[in-house]
């Protein structure tokens, strides 16, 4: 890492975080249709949309479009992501768990799983199975629960962006950081101190 990297990420993960916890003053209906979109920077109906649309409206925040990140990825890499279709489709790979997880594990940093909550760090993305091969992300926030003293996730279960204590609720299968393109983090320092 090079000097200065280590405060670029932390101001990037701060205002990811940040973004994260904003979702949850929108009202969000669950809703994992097939939706076609525009490319780049395209987006289900804000009122709508599934635990990845999270995700992936936080990372949209702070200037890193998960939509074209993935699609581009999946384009030139794509025997490496789980297959549903016979090509990558803009629409939709990039709100699938299973190809987020490929994803941060090519792009970003793979950590290591454990249940040992003072792992996870804020703006940590975790990926659960609900059981039955149902899987689940989220956002670890900078919020602590009073009850656990853990750091809590932002995540939308059908219920909407939430914020709970859920980190320990399924079995964990990702845990991942990621900084966004190369120059994502540097970027979201330097738009910061501009803003001061």
């Amino acid at each position: 890492m090079k000097p200065g990297d280590f405060s670029a990420r932390q101001e990037f993960s701060h205002q990811l975080v940040k973004a994260a916890v904003e979702r949850t003053q929108h009202a969000v209906r669950y809703d994992p249709a097939y939706v076609r979109i525009p490319y780049p920077g395209g987006d289900v109906p804000a009122d709508t949309g599934v635990c990845t649309d999270e995700v992936i409206r936080a990372y949209r925040a702070v200037g890193v479009d998960l939509q074209k990140e993935v699609y581009e990825d999946m384009k030139k890499n794509f025997s490496e992501y789980p297959r549903r279709a016979k090509r990558p489709d803009a629409n939709i790979d990039h709100r699938r768990v299973a190809n987020l997880m490929v994803f941060f594990s090519r792009k970003g940093e793979t950590l290591a799983i454990t249940e040992r909550a003072e792992e996870y760090a804020p703006g940590d993305l975790v990926t659960w199975d609900l059981g039955g091969a149902v899987p689940h992300i989220g956002m670890v926030v900078d919020q602590k629960s009073l009850a656990s003293g853990r750091y809590m996730i932002e995540h939308n279960i059908g219920r909407g962006p939430k914020i709970e204590d859920v980190l320990l609720s399924w079995k964990i299968t990702g845990h991942y950081r990621y900084f966004g393109p190369a120059s994502s983090a540097s970027a979201s320092r330097s738009d910061q101190q501009q803003a001061r």
